[in-house]
């Protein structure tokens, strides 16, 4: 069961990773997001950016060098928050042991027989 949490990490990775044009998104279109604006709190494209460049030319914009400052969509923060195995269980508990978050049924399962669990909240 370990291998299958393992295997699904960088998928998780990848995801947080995407981001969308939120102008392109608007239209129906997926183009991947080069720019980030903190004043708009938008992602642009580097066709989208351009125009934002012209109508806001005193926001300043954060490109994929600074990723770190990019913040994480809320879709993709409660995707992250989920459980693998319990997909209605939000992760609560962190296991020592096995080195991996786990909810209160994997608790109760898997890790029932540890003792090095950690218990934390969002």
């Amino acid at each position: 069961m370990a291998t299958d949490s393992l295997s699904s990490v960088p998928k998780r990775l990848r995801m947080v990773g995407d981001f969308s044009c939120t102008r392109c998104l608007e239209q129906n279109l997926t183009e991947s997001a080069d720019i980030y604006c903190e004043k708009c709190e938008g992602f642009y494209c580097k066709k989208c950016v351009i125009l934002h460049s012209q109508f806001f030319t005193k926001h300043m914009t954060c490109g994929r060098e600074d990723i770190k400052k990019w913040p994480v969509s809320k879709a993709v923060e409660d995707f992250l928050r989920k459980c693998e195995v319990h997909e209605d269980e939000t992760l609560t508990q962190f296991c020592y042991d096995h080195r991996q978050l786990c909810c209160s049924t994997c608790v109760g399962t898997i890790h029932r027989y540890l003792t090095h669990l950690y218990s934390f909240s969002y």
